[in-house]
């Protein structure tokens, strides 16, 4: 087994999620990623701790989700979050297209079936983290060792460095009244985000880490974003996202590519059409764009805006959290002719930060 899978196992029990002995820790997999899995296995009694593994099969997800049309939320799968510890989630595909053509609107039935589960997962000590697999590495252009090679030079570094680092951002945006983003001749959104909190992402939930974010006070969006990154969402690729927001909502919306499924993301709920996260990508170990919203959004050339669900611990006391059953990650490009520009002042020109210069 390649030594960086150990290290890959260590990172996520000790780092990420902080196991201790007695812990009940789900493990959810693939096959594809099962060296990970046995590794994880391997750390996670050695420091005690009670492991299962579920499998997560795309296949299977898809004959169930075109074999049905409605879904309750089911009570056992319930059962089992509630008594879990932590959760681990290692994305990897065998094909990463394989629910494409599943019906988005059976897919969103589906995400408001599994929102309860959803919110008591993100309650517990939890981690998300990607396993290089040869579907991954063909979706982003790339040899599968390449793409191993790039995949845990992006997880296996000095995490205390990055965090060191990114607070100096943290600094600049925690007690900040109001963002702007400006890039291109289609992007200029204005957002409030006072009494929230920014916090500083390392590598503990999302591995790898490599951004800021923060929730914007929901009905303070003010703009128009174009999303010059693509990204693929319930197997499909998604381009040229162009929103419009008055008041904190999406009042017009187009895509180039896959618009149906954007209109039926934004069509999933109230809150699927108002801004639930504001992150800022500061990974520079990611230095292209793979398809993989795991990694793209940490790209320290980007910004990222999720429509949807806001997460719990950056809204503030006194504002309002926005909630809603889908958290749909998109990217603008900074790298050119684009600024941050918080409370009147520039603190990002072009991807380059103040404090790099």
């Amino acid at each position: 087994m390649d030594p960086r899978i150990r290290e890959h196992a260590e990172t996520i029990a000790d780092h990420s999620t902080d196991i201790e002995e007695g812990d009940n820790v789900i493990v959810s997999a693939p096959q594809v990623a099962s060296d990970l899995v046995v590794a994880l296995h391997e750390v996670l009694g050695d420091r005690g701790a009670n492991p299962i593994s579920l499998d997560v099969n795309d296949r299977a997800k898809r004959a169930l989700l075109r074999s049905r049309e409605e879904f309750e939320t089911p009570s056992h799968e319930q059962a089992l979050m509630d008594e879990t510890d932590a959760f681990i989630y290692l994305r990897a595909n065998e094909n990463a297209t394989e629910t494409g053509d599943v019906n988005p609107e059976t897919t969103a039935a589906y995400s408001v079936a599994q929102q309860p589960i959803r919110e008591e997962r993100l309650s517990k000590r939890w981690c998300l983290t990607q396993f290089p697999a040869p579907a991954n590495a063909q979706l982003a252009g790339m040899s599968t060792e390449s793409y191993e090679n790039f995949v845990w030079d992006a997880i296996n570094k000095d995490w205390d460095a990055q965090r060191e680092f990114q607070s100096e951002m943290v600094e600049i945006l925690d007690p900040a009244e109001e963002v702007r983003i400006v890039s291109g001749e289609h992007t200029d959104v204005r957002m409030s985000v006072a009494g929230n909190r920014t916090l500083n992402d390392y590598g503990e939930k999302n591995l790898p880490g490599g951004e800021v974010f923060t929730a914007p006070v929901i009905d303070s969006v003010e703009g128009s974003v174009f999303f010059d990154k693509p990204l693929y969402h319930q197997g499909r690729e998604i381009t040229e996202v162009f929103l419009e927001f008055e008041r904190g909502e999406v009042v017009e919306h187009s895509a180039g590519q896959n618009e149906e499924l954007l209109t039926e993301v934004l069509n999933t709920d109230d809150g699927a059409r108002r801004l639930g996260e504001l992150g800022i990508g500061m990974n520079r170990d990611i230095d292209r764009f793979t398809y993989n919203m795991l990694f793209d959004e940490k790209m320290g050339n980007t910004v990222h805006m999720a429509v949807g669900m806001a997460y719990g611990e950056c809204v503030g006391e006194g504002n309002e959290e926005n909630e809603s059953a889908v958290h749909v990650d998109m990217i603008v490009d900074m790298s050119e002719d684009s600024y941050i520009e918080v409370d009147g002042e520039v603190v990002q020109r072009d991807g380059t930060f103040v404090f790099e210069e």
